[in-house]
């Protein structure tokens, strides 16, 4: 394994220099589609470019596995999973609402998060056995102990209409039972406010690994629980997330499990 330290210096400057290529395209937006209502922009593109050069420069044997891209097969043990622009709905409209997540895993478990916030110029990072951080300070859950008083954070899939698993349920049933729920459009970012304690929790379906990897560790090494929606382990390659303060995750998994 290459050093830890030096590996979240990387991610954090890596990821840092991909918000600037957000940030400079930002409100002059090239829009095209990859699906019926899928948005890409250039600067997705230009972002993803930008961080597969630098890590194939510093680990030219490590596998990268990107939104955009998919993965290079070199070597599945030592990956990289990245998300040039999360919340790209978000960017496209001028909502600045959007990050770039990086994390690395070895032998399928995750050692470094990253989610850089480009607008607010936050960057949050963890790695495995340490503590969480948000630009150096360190950060921890809420402790929040009830659901009641509780201020949620979701996700829908881009597609409602032909996704059967659409989380419509589960938005009526969360909806009643805590101060309210939000829906900010980038998910690294939603697990961000979890671990930094502005959420007390967020769950989502129809996720990818690179929209969870670093968020879901920078929440557990801030003291937070990660699981899937019947209380299992959290693993990335998981299509279900909830993340919560921990105190609240029995009551959050009993409402989800009204749904499943």
């Amino acid at each position: 394994m290459p050093n830890i330290e030096d590996v979240l210096s990387f991610a954090c400057e890596t990821a840092e220099k991909a918000g600037e290529i957000l940030n400079d395209h930002y409100k002059n937006v090239k829009i095209n589609y990859k699906g019926e209502k899928t948005i890409v922009t250039e600067a997705d593109l230009l972002s993803e470019q930008y961080i597969k050069r630098e890590i194939h420069k510093k680990y030219p044997n490590h596998e990268i596995l990107a939104e955009e891209s998919g993965h290079n097969g070199i070597c599945p043990e030592k990956r990289w999973l990245i998300d040039p622009l999360d919340g790209t709905t978000n960017y496209a409209h001028g909502i600045p609402m959007f990050s770039v997540s990086i994390a690395y895993e070895e032998d399928g478990c995750t050692f470094c998060g990253v989610v850089h916030d480009p607008q607010r110029n936050k960057t949050y990072w963890a790695i495995l056995g340490g503590e969480a951080f948000c630009n150096n300070e360190q950060i921890k859950v809420s402790s929040t102990e009830k659901l009641k008083n509780s201020l949620l954070g979701t996700g829908f899939p881009q597609d409602l209409s032909n996704c059967d698993d659409n989380n419509i349920q589960n938005f009526l049933n969360l909806v009643h039972e805590g101060e309210g729920v939000r829906r900010f459009g980038s998910a690294a970012l939603d697990l961000c406010f979890v671990a930094c304690g502005e959420l007390d929790a967020f769950w989502e379906i129809c996720l990818k690994p690179w929209d969870t990897a670093a968020g879901a560790l920078i929440v557990m090494e801030a003291g937070g629980t990660v699981t899937d929606f019947k209380g299992m382990s959290f693993s990335p390659y998981l299509t279900q997330c909830l993340a919560t303060n921990g105190k609240i995750h029995q009551e959050m998994l009993e409402n989800l499990h009204e749904t499943y």
